[in-house]
Formats: structure tokens, sequence, C-alpha cells
């Protein structure tokens, strides 16, 4: 079998909220969405030349931080979208719960081929951009067969998860929205958190430096307090 090379677009050695404890989140190159709110459009293309690990690389790369993977803690796979190099996660994974390192998935949940790689993730961290076939397709530019699709794996597996959303001024910012998204998450089984993100602008230069027009220009940061008080609806 040939050896198998994962494109890398960053680390975060010290993570604290892409999973439970102090995680390392490996930020894989590479995704087929293109979110209206997205603050990452330099990782949208998985054949940019980043850095390039081998699954046993990377493993060796990660145990030097282990003795801080205490309280449940261990590693992440993030993006980027990760299922769009799901055969470098999957080999990374195994080699991961050899060592027992707790694994988590962040992950939009559009790809295919990954029944295997779940059967080695610990959580999945679910990104819903919207549940309606609509509202999504208008948010991502794609259909949402294939996020259905990856939660109906995940149910079938009894995976652990934790939902989040991001909130957008105008879009997604009213009661409604989020109470929809409280029902949704009622008819899940195993999803042990919700949680509502405050959009940002901040991606505004990167957009300029790539050439790319920056799709939400005339929409205003996410307001904190009143994303915390939608936050409560949730309980």
């Amino acid at each position: 079998m040939a050896e198998v090379f994962g494109n890398i677009a960053s680390f975060e050695s010290m993570g604290l909220v892409d999973g439970p404890g102090v995680r390392f989140v490996v930020f894989l190159q590479g995704c087929p969405l293109r979110c209206l709110y997205c603050h990452n459009p330099e990782m949208w293309n998985k054949s940019d030349e980043k850095m390039k690990y081998t699954p046993q690389q990377l493993l060796d790369k990660v145990l030097k931080y282990r003795p801080y993977f205490k309280n449940g803690g261990g590693v992440t796979l993030s993006g980027g979208e990760p299922l769009m190099q799901v055969e470098f996660a999957t080999e990374f994974f195994k080699l991961c719960k050899k060592e027992n390192i707790n694994t988590c998935l962040d992950t939009s949940g559009v790809g295919d081929g990954y029944e295997e790689l779940l059967d080695y993730c610990d959580l999945v961290i679910l990104d819903v951009k919207a549940i309606d076939e609509k509202d999504y397709e208008s948010l991502v530019g794609l259909k949402i067969d294939c996020f259905f699709k990856f939660l109906k794996v995940c149910q079938a597996k009894d995976k652990k998860m934790w939902l989040r959303q991001v909130v957008v001024p105008g879009i997604n910012d009213d009661e409604k929205s989020v109470l929809k998204l409280k029902k949704f998450s009622q008819e899940l089984k195993n999803v042990e958190r919700i949680e509502l993100l405050p959009y940002h602008d901040m991606a505004k230069k990167k957009y300029e430096g790539l050439g790319l027009k920056y799709r939400l220009q005339d929409t205003p940061n996410m307001d904190k307090s009143k994303c915390a008080d939608l936050q409560k609806l949730l309980k």
C-alpha cells in the first residue's frame, strides 16, 4: 500500500475549544463549501501546497504534547474540511487509538468514505450550517444531501456529538432560527452540547489579499450579548 500524506494548513498545540480538555488541533487543507461567512478562504483548495505529513509523522508530533491531554483532552482534526482527506484522517486516527489518545472530528459532514474513520472517532463536532435545504444551499453553495447522509451514519454508529452553528445578523440571529435548531437537536441521540458562534468579519483582509469578493461586506458583527441570550434558548 502506497504511503498516504496529509496536506496540513496549520496546527494549534494547546486548543481549548475544539473538543474536551486541552487538544492538539490539526487544520487540514481543502474544503468543498463556500460559506458566506467563511473566515479561512486560504484553506479552500486542497491542492495548495502547505505542510505534508504522513500519519506517523503527525502522530510523532502530537505525542510531544501528550502530557497536556488531561480531562479528556486529545486530538481534533479540523479544516478546511477534514473529510476531503478521509484516507489520511482514517490512518491517523487509527494510530491515535493505538496510543489511547482521544479523537475528535470537527466537520461539516460533506464528503464520502468516512465510515471507517468514524469507527476511530470519539466525538464529532458537527457544523450545522442550516437545516432547511434552501437556506443551506444559499449559505454554502451545495445541496444539503451530504450533510444528512453523514448525520445518518453518525446516528447509526451512536457517535457522541456536539452541534455548532454560526449566528449571522440578518440570516439566523432570531429566536425562530434558534428554536428550530433546538428542535432539530432533540430529534437526535448522543448530542452532548449545542454551541452558537457569533459571526465576525475579521477575515475581510484575507479576502482582499487573495483577490476574492467578501460577500457579507455590509453585514455587522454579531452582538455577543445577543448571541449569549439566544444560547439560553437552547437549554
